[in-house]
Formats: C-alpha cells, sequence, structure tokens
C-alpha cells in the first residue's frame, strides 16, 4: 500500500472521529448528570440567560451525534461500512452537529433592539 494524500486524509478523518465522540459525549454527561449548563447554546463562549431552558436540546443533539459517531466508528472497526458510507455519514453527522449548534445559540440570544443615545445638546420633546 502505497500512502498517498487521500490514504493519510482518511486515516485522520478516522482517527479525529475518537476525540469527537468523546467530548460530544462528555459535554452530554456534564448537562444530564452533572447539571452544568456553562456550554449550552453558546454564542461569543457565553451561555444565555436561562441556560436550563436550552439545555434538552443541545442534550439531544450531543447524545444523537455522539452514537452516530460510535455507530460509525464500529462500522469501519467491523468492515461492514464501505468507504463511501461512514465517510458521508461521519462528515454529514460534523456538519449537522455544527450547524445545529450554531443555530441553537443564535435562537437563545435574541437580537435586542439598542436603544438610541441621547443627545445632551438637543432638546428632548418635553423640554420645548
Amino acid at each position: 500500500m502505497i500512502l498517498t494524500a487521500s490514504i493519510a486524509l482518511n486515516w485522520i478523518l478516522f482517527l479525529a472521529l475518537f476525540p469527537i465522540a468523546f467530548f460530544w459525549f462528555r459535554r452530554a454527561w456534564r448537562i444530564l448528570f452533572r447539571r452544568d449548563f456553562s456550554e449550552v447554546a453558546l454564542k461569543g463562549g457565553m451561555p444565555p440567560p436561562n441556560p436550563e431552558r436550552y439545555a434538552p436540546y443541545t442534550l439531544a443533539i450531543n447524545l444523537i451525534g455522539g452514537g452516530v459517531i460510535v455507530f460509525v466508528i464500529l462500522g469501519i472497526v467491523t468492515g461492514s461500512m464501505d468507504f463511501d458510507t461512514w465517510t458521508a455519514s461521519a462528515g454529514v453527522t460534523i456538519w449537522m452537529k455544527f450547524f445545529l449548534d450554531f443555530a441553537l445559540g443564535r435562537h437563545a440570544h435574541p437580537i435586542v433592539p439598542r436603544r438610541k443615545k441621547v443627545d445632551p445638546t438637543r432638546p428632548s420633546a418635553e423640554q420645548q
């Protein structure tokens, strides 16, 4: 077997599945058992004001994503998944996890309209 760029990248993807599954299951563990909501619906590294509300969604995203990744790892090791299937499954799972986390974070942090700054040199309607 000759080591080409394609084979090297496939090995990198396969080996990266292990820490990905670990971190996703660890996030789910922290939410479910430790009741740690510090990584729920993040936007700019900050959780929302009420992370308990969004914790079940983050828990589901992490559990389903981690489960699919473990299923892909087992499929690769046992040889029951061909190359196209496991790369597609792993890629779609990783991207969907990122997109769903992003969407949940944006939903949990609504855009609040800013108040207009008051110009001290301009008289207000009450002063006129």
